[in-house]
């Protein structure tokens, strides 16, 4: 009985020291869309490899604002998810030298990632999309244009993971920059 109560005291004060550090990992986020909510989060797998998870967060205050905070659970090299995110426009309709011009722009700012860091992409019309990594600002990239193609990688209706896209969605609408109708 003695072990199990100091097991229980044990677990419980460790929850002291985990939980503080987990809610500051949204603090970014919160920041950012001037109080977030959660709307949806799934998981992208590749042939069965957990690539990252990814969770899609609306502003409590604002129609227009939203996240899209990803962690990733293997380690990629910055230019690597910087091509992949040029190749995935192309998919959604973006031309050939617009995609190559943005997969540069995001090449010089988006770092390597190891297995359990995130990138995080804030969009504000008034700002365009921000990005961190591990809740860090690591640049911006304005524009109304680039974000609707970046963010389509998982909110087009075109996305090539469609069961990622509706599990980001939810029961909620997708992203107003993409101009779906929608009845939640």
């Amino acid at each position: 009985m003695r072990v199990l109560k100091l097991l229980t005291a044990i677990f419980f004060c460790s929850l002291l020291f985990v939980l503080p550090g987990y809610a500051n990992d949204l603090g970014h986020i919160d920041a950012g869309l001037n109080s977030a909510k959660l709307q949806g989060s799934g998981r992208l797998t590749w042939w069965g490899l957990s690539i990252y998870d990814a969770s899609f967060y609306r502003s409590k205050n604002s129609s227009t604002d939203f996240a899209l905070d990803l962690k990733y659970q293997r380690s990629f090299s910055g230019s690597s998810i910087a091509n992949r995110s040029a190749d995935e426009m192309k998919k959604n309709g973006v031309s050939e030298a617009q995609a190559h011009l943005w997969g540069k722009e995001l090449a010089s700012l988006l770092p390597n990632v190891e297995s359990g860091q995130t990138l995080t992409a804030i969009y504000s019309p008034r700002q365009g999309t921000i990005f961190y990594h591990d809740g860090k600002q690591i640049g911006k990239i304005p524009g109304v244009d680039f974000s609707k193609a970046f963010f389509g990688i998982w909110f087009d209706p075109n996305t090539s993971a469609p069961k990622l896209r509706t599990e980001l969605i939810g029961r909620g609408c997708p992203p107003p920059i993409f101009n779906e109708a929608c009845n939640p």
